[in-house]
């Protein structure tokens, strides 16, 4: 099981022996990137503990290969409002 996070979505990915069904946290389309790295990194996770470390580094060069953003989160988050402007950094017009 694997947690990752896109900005403010998150997404669990399960990998199991035998199982090919992908669940989107039951979820609008909204979150797809938080899924493909979510399903990515499970991949990798798996291939780590049930298979060998060279056919681990293969998928993970692969993934990279593929997407760079797949196996990496992204910093991105909110940025709360602050006092003087609508937003956190847009400013009220002042005109004297």
């Amino acid at each position: 099981m694997v947690f990752r996070r896109k900005k403010t979505a998150t997404a669990v990915a399960h990998c199991n022996r035998g199982n090919a069904l992908i669940k989107g946290n039951r979820r609008p389309l909204a979150q797809i990137c938080a899924i493909r790295q979510s399903i990515s990194k499970a991949l990798v996770a798996y291939y780590q503990e049930y298979v060998d470390e060279a056919s681990k580094k293969e998928i993970k060069d692969i993934l990279i290969q593929y997407d760079p953003t797949l196996l990496v989160a992204d910093p991105r988050r909110f940025e709360p409002k602050r006092f003087g402007g609508p937003g956190a950094g847009a400013r009220y017009q002042k005109s004297y």
